[in-house]
């Protein structure tokens, strides 16, 4: 069984430290859009839509945090080139410094860290006519160096915040080993192997994408799982097309013994895999 091509990362969940600080970032400099608040909780999305992108939860400050493995970026799809050139030059005349501008030959992407260093891409795809398809169905991409003058020349107005259409198009996440995590998110979830950069670094995703999950070594081989309640990525949800489809996710699962917990009441499954990053597989945002 390979996963729809309808299925999506949904939302990334974080713990921060400062939650004041972060609500002011990621409203004023990444523009999303409140959808509910607590004492601990806060949800973020793009303005107009309903979908919870991003959600932060308030844990306790603990210093230096140890290496280990959880995310290296969260990347949210802008829906045009347009909407990538008006966020630049809002984050440039914010005078947040940017960590990178790519062209990656599918996606033209900008970089950038929270104040409590979660790495941020914000992205817009190029047409599919112009991606590296290859026969086997591997897409490949490359890392040149971004036009930002013919980006921020698509702009047509001043920055609004995070547009109708945005969506998390892809997590990146800091592995401990990818062979095992190449067998976790394609044989055991179904998710297609889309490219492998070299011994570094592999890229799946469902039906013709370029990645929707990244996965590398750069922090480190065999490094531990981060511990529960500590600064970064607490889980992140993948959303499947169907009922039926999360039934043949946990029917899989269950054929190779993989453990997992099941909420009947929201129908979500939630696991971790091979390198200790938690997941929930669910149907609906």
């Amino acid at each position: 069984m390979t996963l729809s091509a309808k299925t999506i990362i949904g939302k990334v969940v974080l713990n921060v430290e400062n939650m004041e600080n972060m609500k002011q970032f990621y409203t004023t400099i990444i523009g999303l859009e409140i959808k509910n608040e607590t004492d601990q909780v806060l949800q973020l999305g793009a303005f107009d839509e309903e979908e919870v992108l991003l959600e932060l939860q308030s844990v306790a400050p603990i210093g230096e945090k140890p290496t280990a493995t959880g995310m290296y970026h969260m990347a949210f799809l802008l829906p045009t080139r347009k909407d990538l050139g008006e966020i630049l030059y809002h984050i440039l005349t914010s005078k947040y410094p940017l960590t990178g501008a790519s062209d990656h030959g599918y996606s033209e992407a900008l970089y950038l860290d929270d104040p409590e260093g979660n790495g941020i891409e914000i992205y817009a795809d190029k047409p599919k006519s112009m991606w590296d398809i290859r026969e086997d169905g591997q897409i490949a991409g490359v890392t040149e160096e971004m036009d930002a003058e013919g980006v921020i020349g698509e702009a047509k107005q001043a920055f609004l915040g995070m547009p109708k259409g945005t969506y998390m198009g892809h997590i990146h996440l800091f592995v401990a080993e990818l062979d095992k995590t190449e067998i976790f998110y394609k044989d055991v979830l179904g998710f297609d192997l889309k490219f492998r950069f070299g011994p570094q670094a592999k890229f799946f995703a469902a039906g013709e994408y370029h990645h929707q999950i990244g996965t590398n070594v750069w922090a480190g081989k065999n490094i531990p799982a981060a511990q529960k309640g500590l600064r970064g990525l607490d889980y992140f949800t993948i959303v499947v097309s169907s009922a039926d489809e999360l039934t043949q996710v946990k029917e899989k699962l269950d054929a190779k013994n993989y453990s997992y917990q099941l909420d009947e009441a929201t129908q979500t499954l939630s696991l971790k895999d091979t390198n200790g990053i938690a997941i929930k597989i669910t149907t609906t945002h």
